[in-house]
């Protein structure tokens, strides 16, 4: 049985400014990234949406980001590695502390939006926020776009998880075309795309391009208008396909 991880992107509301439906998508997901309040999030925000994915059983992970409230951390920055890494660090030790205050343990990394972007380009960036995972805890892996930046990772002792994103564009190059603000998607076109992705390893780009895909992990947007019926419809089909969704702690992943 074909086996992947759904994994999504929460914790993003920040003071009385709510974004997302952290707990509607919680039934269809695996794993969560939670904000850890570079781009948004805030100490509140966390520990109700750490202690709710703990409550259900799934993974945790700290989703990294520049200093950038806000530009929801979409923005490019100029930032040295030493910098980068001291950044990381930081969130990190944030979001550790709610999830062992929770009774919960990280299970993974992943940066966010121009972090997210730059990191799986400059293997200098990546061996930066790999470095801050090592020294906080080296078995935790660090998901980006695809393995570009793998050896550099790989170098600090931390594992790369490629994944995929059935709710966004890709341009004919394999890069991800962001967009400023989530935008609704058909959940029916964004269901057909991640079953794809998985069993043909396969997604075409905006322009018509055939991509390759590689990816342990699929990413849905919990920002967008439709998330929750979005998260339905790929789990459904997932499901309807013979594809099992599981963390990616049993999922068998090398560099």
């Amino acid at each position: 049985m074909p086996r992947i991880d759904l994994n999504c992107d929460m914790g993003e509301s920040f003071g009385r400014w709510s974004l997302g439906d952290d707990l509607g998508m919680m039934p269809y997901l695996t794993s969560v990234n939670v904000a850890t309040g570079y781009h948004a999030g805030d100490p509140p925000t966390i520990r109700r949406t750490v202690t709710a994915a703990v409550e259900q059983g799934l993974a945790l992970g700290a989703h990294l980001a520049f200093p950038d409230l806000m530009g929801f951390g979409r923005r490019r920055m100029t930032v040295s590695p030493e910098d980068l890494e001291d950044y990381c660090l930081y969130q990190l030790g944030a979001l550790d502390a709610f999830v062992r205050s929770a009774g919960g343990r990280m299970a993974h990394v992943k940066p966010h939006g121009a972090l997210y972007v730059m990191a799986s380009e400059d293997p200098a960036l990546a061996a930066a926020v790999a470095r801050a995972v090592a020294k906080t805890d080296p078995s935790l892996p660090l998901m980006l776009l695809n393995r570009s930046t793998a050896d550099a990772v790989a170098a600090e002792g931390v594992t790369l998880v490629p994944e995929a994103f059935p709710d966004l564009h890709y341009d004919g190059s394999g890069r991800l075309v962001i967009e400023p603000v989530k935008r609704a998607w058909v959940p029916e076109l964004v269901a057909l795309r991640a079953v794809r992705m998985v069993l043909e390893k396969k997604v075409e780009a905006e322009d018509g391009t055939q991509l390759d895909v590689d990816a342990v992990s699929l990413c849905l947007h919990g920002d967008a208008p439709n998330a929750v019926e979005t998260a339905a419809a790929v789990h459904r089909a997932l499901t309807e396909h013979g594809i099992e969704t599981v963390p990616l702690a049993r999922l068998e992943v090398t560099s």
